[in-house]
């Protein structure tokens, strides 16, 4: 059976300029296979500008890639006919970071509720559609009866943002891609937001690709990580183990950022450069300009991943005592972290 969603070689590279074009790469030759067979949750991470947001845009088809390819069922998203289109729309849903941008104020949240039980014909009367409605909303932890009926400036962000997982359920998708679903919401709130997001994978059997830049909360929701950084793969694997034992370089500095509940833990104290040195390659290892243990070759070629525990692998010379992944490396990574 086909895979939902894969990414095969996967660049997206942005260019500025009219006389010299400067080229940003977001996302360099990056695989992903993303199952229907088994629900998992994957995190990934890294700080702003490692490409997370951009993978999300791809996955979902809202961004070309530059080089390489995005497949619905092995099938090339940008040549699905209008019904494969409309199956893709509905299977593969989005929970943004702004849950004070996505909402109309002109409406109510009824109305935001029934576009898409109209457009997909979820149900064939307002009974029935009343009914999807208030399963959804009981599914996130709402109370139909406070919410239908009301405008969005009327809710809190929090309610805001468990309406929009809320609307994705109506879909009854497969895989949900969650952007930063709780980086704007009151700590008070992240929990239950959290926790409607593992609901939705065990019980109703969705996977999620969860883009975060805060690893407590990827830790606690997440099956695997990947670890971004200006488009690259760091590490990958298990999230118990990346995160307990990280191995990366710049793993470790994300991991070291996290303050601790703990009076006699130092934060901050990896001895890892906070700006970038004076060089810089794009054949080389992305992370070579911060790294305290940077070699020559580290500037000249970029590393694989070497696999250093059997759910888990780290793209760093460190570590070349170890065999090297082949290519769907970030792929099977997550697959054995299920």
């Amino acid at each position: 059976m086909a895979p939902l969603l894969e990414l095969r070689n996967v660049s997206k590279i942005y260019s500025q300029g009219l006389i010299t074009r400067e080229q940003t790469i977001a996302l360099d030759d990056l695989s992903l296979t993303l199952d229907d067979s088994v629900p998992t949750i994957i995190a990934v991470a890294g700080e702003s500008g490692s490409g997370k947001t951009t993978l999300s845009m791809l996955s979902l088809g809202f961004t070309t890639p530059t080089k390489g390819e995005i497949l619905y069922k092995s099938k090339d998203i940008t040549q699905l006919n209008h019904d494969e289109y409309m199956q893709f729309r509905r299977e593969v849903q989005a929970v943004f970071q702004d849950p004070f941008a996505v909402f109309n104020p002109f409406y109510t949240i009824d109305h935001l509720l029934t576009v898409p039980i109209d457009k997909f014909k979820l149900a064939t009367n307002k009974q029935k559609a009343r009914a999807l409605m208030e399963n959804s909303l009981n599914a996130v932890g709402l109370r139909p009866d406070e919410i239908l009926g009301r405008f969005p400036h009327q809710l809190s962000g929090g309610q805001r943002q468990r309406i929009s997982v809320a609307r994705a359920l109506l879909m009854k998708p497969t895989l949900l891609v969650a952007d930063e679903p709780v980086s704007m919401v009151d700590a008070s709130l992240r929990a239950t937001i959290l926790e409607s997001l593992k609901k939705l994978k065990k019980e109703y059997g969705i996977s999620i690709l969860y883009i975060t830049h805060d690893l407590t909360t990827a830790y606690h929701i997440s099956d695997s990580i990947i670890v971004l950084y200006r488009g690259d793969v760091m590490e990958a694997g298990d999230v118990d183990t990346v995160i307990k034992n990280p191995k990366h370089p710049y793993t470790k500095l994300l991991i070291d950022s996290i303050p601790w509940p703990d009076i006699n833990m130092r934060w901050g104290s990896t001895n890892i450069q906070a700006k970038e040195g004076d060089f810089y390659s794009s054949s080389g290892c992305r992370f070579a300009g911060r790294c305290p243990f940077v070699m020559d070759r580290c500037k000249r070629k970029k590393p694989v991943m070497y696999q250093t525990d059997p759910g888990r692998a780290a793209a760093c010379y460190l570590y070349d005592q170890f065999p090297p992944m082949p290519d769907q490396a970030v792929t099977s990574l997550v697959t054995v972290a299920r």
